[in-house]
């Protein structure tokens, strides 16, 4: 089967609409791709027709699990503790205060998935235009197939060199081509692959987290720093960390049935992100109350505790949950990469794409092999500056067109005349207005915090309230909201 580049793509109803500038496949040949686990996913940007539709949304509950069982979530709670210098209980709220909002996020936002069989970044089009969409595109295709995958791959290869003793740039590279590899294959090898690794990852964790909950000296983090800065970075860390995946929504929700359960597609992703996130969180938090060996690596540090052979098994839990998050990051990284509107060569499809995101982001993981913890602290904190004003566009757009009919909402996601530039404008400003204002970075520091250093950092919520208020109010200056083809011959609202 062939790639039809300059064909129309459907709609949400499955109708025609205007053509995509993209490489894209054919209907057929993603029907024929059906639910095949060992076999290359053909889809990049382009719609997933009614009859290609499969899976279940148990699913979600282990795709979202499984890529939180890993060290980088239980850093969040080193963080919060050893860094930043909260007490236990402190961290253990600002915690579930951070990663319930990001959840709750992450719940809403793959519901358009069964509803227009989208990326999400594509399904952010009706608020940001079609090439007005390259914005946020582009900061997930860069967050995610390079920052993310930098990150977790370091933390993968770590665990396996403590384990095994290999080379770490073996280990690194031995994480990354299994990795790529997962991500190549793409959608449906990723449910499967996340689904093996769940009960494996779950347990050993679950093992884990009660030996060192156990061991741990809650009242021994007593939060000497200031109170309320170190808890603003915490929630703002814990946000960043279950947020990061939101521009992912749809991602993986895209080839259920239109007749799902709503509820069902936003239960399961949410509350895998929830649980998996604060249980490994709250052990980290509680393992920085613990002294750490002179000299030991960060997952050292981690596994000290623990019997000798619950110590290898945690590590090679860190590997591979390392492995289950990088898939996730490399996939939608790519995803986001061809939702933006750019012209490809018809060879050049998704799975081509997450290749050269692969190479990338193992470029920046190894130039990041050491001092990781710094690194990841203001990744967390940088990422949230978009995402915050992100999301309240994505949201706005989305309570202002309650109601309409999902085929003029389907073809106006397709539609290359399409423009909104209120949502871009809005979300520049409102991270521009946050980074200047609210940053607490080690290299920046906000006009706020630098007279105010007790207020940490708040940019994502800042900017959150200044992407919103001007999204509302750009859309009603004449020439920056929605309009083009598809809008123009849908019917007016009643």
């Amino acid at each position: 089967m062939t790639t039809t580049p300059s064909s129309a793509s459907l709609g949400g109803d499955g109708s025609p609409t205007p053509a995509v500038a993209l490489a894209q496949a054919a209907p057929d040949e993603i029907v024929a791709y059906g639910d095949h686990v060992l076999a290359v996913e053909p889809t990049g940007a382009e719609p997933v027709p009614d009859d290609g539709r499969h899976g279940r949304p148990i699913q979600l509950l282990w795709t979202w699990v499984s890529p939180n069982m890993e060290f980088a979530t239980v850093f969040i709670g080193v963080l919060a503790v050893g860094i930043f210098g909260l007490g236990f209980w402190s961290a253990v709220l600002a915690i579930v205060l951070g990663t319930a909002l990001g959840a709750v996020a992450h719940s809403f936002l793959g519901l358009r998935g069964p509803r227009f069989g989208v990326p999400q970044m594509v399904a952010g089009r009706s608020a940001f235009g079609f090439y007005g969409n390259a914005l946020p595109a582009g900061l997930n295709a860069l967050s995610a197939g390079i920052g993310w995958f930098a990150v977790n791959s370091v933390s993968a290869a770590y665990a396996l060199n403590t384990l095994l003793h290999w080379r770490l740039l073996l280990c690194l590279f031995i994480v990354v081509v299994l990795q790529i590899a997962v991500a190549f294959l793409g959608h449906n090898f990723i449910h499967s692959a996340e689904k093996y690794t769940f009960p494996v990852l779950t347990v050993i964790f679950l093992v884990t987290s009660v030996v060192i909950l156990a061991k741990s000296h809650p009242s021994a983090a007593d939060g000497s720093h200031a109170f309320s800065g170190a808890f603003l970075l915490t929630t703002g860390a814990a946000f960043g960390y279950a947020a990061g995946w939101t521009p992912y929504g749809s991602d993986y929700t895209r080839y259920l049935a239109k007749s799902t359960p709503r509820w069902k597609v936003a239960l399961w992703p949410g509350l895998g992100v929830l649980v998996s996130c604060l249980l490994l969180e709250i052990v980290g938090a509680a393992s920085a109350t613990l002294v750490a060996p002179k000299g030991a690596t960060l997952t050292g540090a981690f596994i000290d505790p623990l019997p000798e052979w619950l110590g290898k098994l945690t590590l090679l839990a860190i590997a591979i949950g390392g492995i289950a998050a990088n898939a996730l990051n490399i996939y939608s990284g790519a995803l986001s990469f061809v939702a933006m509107g750019i012209k490809l060569p018809a060879a050049v499809r998704r799975a081509t794409v997450a290749l050269v995101f692969g190479v990338a982001g193992t470029a920046v993981a190894w130039s990041g092999l050491h001092d990781s913890g710094e690194r990841y602290e203001n990744f967390l904190l940088v990422i949230t500056y978009w995402i915050g004003p992100w999301l309240a566009v994505v949201f706005l757009d989305m309570w202002l067109r309650r109601g309409r009919p999902d085929a003029e909402t389907g073809a106006l996601l397709a539609d290359p005349t399409y423009r909104n530039w209120a949502g871009p404008l809005a979300m520049a400003a409102g991270t521009a207005a946050g980074v200047l204002l609210f940053s607490n970075q080690t290299d920046f520091t906000g006009v706020v915090p630098k007279h105010v250093p007790q207020i940490g950092d708040i940019a994502f919520a800042a900017g959150f309230v200044v992407a919103g208020l001007l999204y509302l109010a750009l859309r009603k200056v004449p020439g920056l909201g929605p309009a083009g083809a598809a809008l123009q011959a849908a019917p007016k609202p009643v």
